[in-house]
């Protein structure tokens, strides 16, 4: 039975309540957090980045800042504050930084979450660990739960949070998300939780990724959005809206009362020319109007 109580619980999920002029309550829905992934667009300056992205309307930026992105790891401390500042002069933000970080005993792992934490970047996606084909999985999850129970205990030290992508293909741990959901068992998704990719969990489950949907909904703090359909026996990516995505994946997703942001991932296109970072924007732009159409499609708070 719907109580009192479980209806006011339902009804504010997801709103803001502000006071007006005449001293009325009023209930208004805090728009949903969008942010691009900015893979495509690493030969931009960091002015020229928050420039295009603020053109764009995203509320913030998924920065990939590891290996081979806007920066490397080792000039994180004397970097990631200038590329920060060109984003605030924007109105912009880094909503998640993209990393390589998986282990808290590495290099660089403690300096990299110090830094961002302290200029206010309250998200890191995980590095990927992969899977060794010769030692049972069951031995390797449990040897990795207490790497990331103590990845988890840092993250509460520093103030800021991990989320690992499921991604699909043979080796990847998370690719099945069971064994995702295993080793995170006990720890807080405030401290790590789930970026769960609707392309790579479609790849994977066909036709059952709502059944592992809920199953990782506990644990789910950020949402990847990217469309694909099969070549042969391989996926390859297309624009958003023409592919194998299924609308209902943001019915079920309003419908579980999720208010984490959403990251939106333009991969069909060679982030490796930066000649055409014209045609990624072009890109961009026109999954972003898809995206919020599909959102206020199913309910959510759209600005």
């Amino acid at each position: 039975m719907l109580n009192r109580r479980n209806f006011l619980g339902t009804a504010t999920a997801g709103m803001a309540v502000g006071y007006g002029s005449h001293g009325r309550a009023q209930v208004e829905a805090k728009a949903t957090e969008i942010c691009v992934f900015t893979k495509p667009l690493q030969s931009l300056s960091f002015d020229d980045l928050a420039e295009q992205v603020a053109k764009l309307g995203f509320d913030g930026l998924e920065a990939p800042i590891r290996l081979g992105g806007h920066m490397e790891p080792e000039v994180v401390p004397d970097k990631l504050p200038i590329m920060v500042e060109a984003l605030r002069k924007r109105g912009l933000k880094i909503s998640i930084m993209t990393s390589g970080i998986n282990d808290p005993d590495r290099v660089l792992t403690e300096v990299t979450l110090r830094t961002a934490a302290k200029l206010g970047i309250r998200r890191y996606r995980m590095g990927y660990l992969k899977y060794a084909p010769n030692i049972p999985v069951a031995k390797q999850l449990a040897e990795w739960q207490p790497q990331l129970r103590d990845l988890a205990a840092m993250n509460r030290d520093l103030g800021i949070q991990a989320v690992y992508q499921n991604h699909a293909g043979n080796g990847y741990l998370g690719a099945a998300l069971w064994d995702l959901q295993r080793v995170l068992d006990g720890i807080s998704p405030k401290e790590i939780g789930v970026a769960y990719d609707i392309k790579h969990a479609t790849v994977e489950g066909g036709m059952s990724w709502p059944l592992t949907f809920r199953m990782i909904r506990p644990h789910l703090d950020t949402v990847y959005v990217k469309d694909f359909v099969w070549d042969g026996k391989k996926p390859k990516n297309v624009p958003l809206g023409e592919g194998r995505i299924s609308t209902s994946f943001f019915k079920m997703l309003a419908e579980s009362q999720f208010t984490g942001p959403i990251s939106l991932h333009e991969e069909y296109l060679d982030h490796r020319k930066p000649e055409l970072v014209p045609q990624h924007l072009a890109a961009i732009k026109k999954d972003f109007v898809t995206l919020k159409g599909l959102l206020r499609g199913a309910g959510f708070p759209v600005g």
